[in-house]
């Protein structure tokens, strides 16, 4: 797949990769022997570079192009896919997905961030950062599934959203906004994974859950680094600085109480083997579905305000 290019630490695993590949396509006793070898190796090397990653490591891997996106779990979680488009306001967003489907059997919404595999896609998909249209379509999704009293399954995985004019003329913030107020209320099970990045409050305006689960690479912040260096510092060498501050990563956001779950990836991150990622992905979001049908429809909304609402306190000591 074409992507940006590998970050150093990966490159070792990169390597090897390929190299099993080419393995592969010798075929034959010494072939075979040879990807045995070189899996072994991989695993290894996998295992050492994801023992110590930094924050700003992590925020390079949740990024990797060859991660699952929205719709690689869409394709490999539910059957009986009907994608909608557009908000009947303005237009449509490319960089949401918003539709329904069955899992196991049972009709569900899904709503996401999409990104680009190649250039073409990226420019089409915006990159993943969504304007104010796509952020109105998914709350008009998640409006239906409440109607019909469907759950609702959210995949996060944006920088951030637009920032350009444009997405400011049509209310970007207030699109953000209204959505935060809305799926606050909605009567209806939402589950929340953040699969790659989870960028400030384009993240947040279809994150707000009954439960939060996070990809144990993937990251959740009010900013990136790259945008808290330059503000914090004016400095963009000081990455490294600001993703460790922002405390972004599955195991701080765990330990602070923004989310209820870490998802375990494959061993040296999702893009390893993204179909057992996705496979990985849909038994939390199974597990998670069955404790909140257990919830009174009612009761969500009061139990979501007060789960986040809890959030950011502290005691002195």
């Amino acid at each position: 797949m074409a992507g940006s290019p590998t970050p150093q630490f990966l490159a070792p695993l990169e390597d090897l990769r390929q190299r099993i590949q080419d393995a592969e396509r010798t075929g034959g006793p010494a072939g075979r022997s040879e990807v045995a070898r070189l899996r072994g190796l991989l695993e290894d090397e996998a295992r050492r570079v994801t023992a110590s990653l930094t924050p700003w490591q992590q925020c390079q891997l949740a990024r990797h192009p060859d991660r699952p996106y929205c719709l690689d779990y869409v394709r490999g979680l539910f059957t009986d896919w009907v994608e909608v488009h557009g908000d009947r306001a303005y237009g449509d967003d490319p960089a949401i997905i918003a539709g329904f489907a069955r899992l196991d059997g049972e009709s569900v919404a899904v709503v996401g961030h999409q990104k680009g595999r190649d250039t073409r896609e990226r420019l089409y998909r915006n990159f993943g950062q969504p304007r104010p249209e796509g952020y109105r379509k998914a709350l008009r999704v998640m409006r239906m599934a409440e109607k019909f009293g469907r759950p609702i399954i959210s995949l996060v995985d944006t920088q951030g959203a637009y920032p350009g004019i444009d997405a400011e003329e049509r209310g970007q913030a207030e699109a953000i906004a209204f959505n935060l107020r809305e799926m606050a209320a909605l009567k209806v099970p939402i589950v929340v994974v953040v699969t790659g990045e989870g960028g400030s409050g384009g993240a947040l305006a279809i994150a707000i859950g009954d439960e939060i689960l996070m990809l144990e690479h993937a990251v959740y912040s009010v900013i990136s680094p790259e945008g808290c260096a330059a503000i914090l510092w004016k400095d963009q060498t000081q990455v490294q600085l600001a993703a460790s501050a922002l405390r972004l990563t599955a195991r701080d956001l765990l330990q602070l109480g923004v989310i209820d779950a870490i998802v375990p990836e494959p061993l040296g991150g999702a893009q390893m083997d993204p179909n057992l990622a996705i496979r990985t992905v849909g038994g939390a979001v199974r597990k998670a579905l069955v404790e909140l049908r257990r919830v009174k429809r009612d009761d969500l909304p009061r139990r979501r305000f007060a789960k986040f609402r809890a959030m950011g306190q502290f005691v002195e000591r």
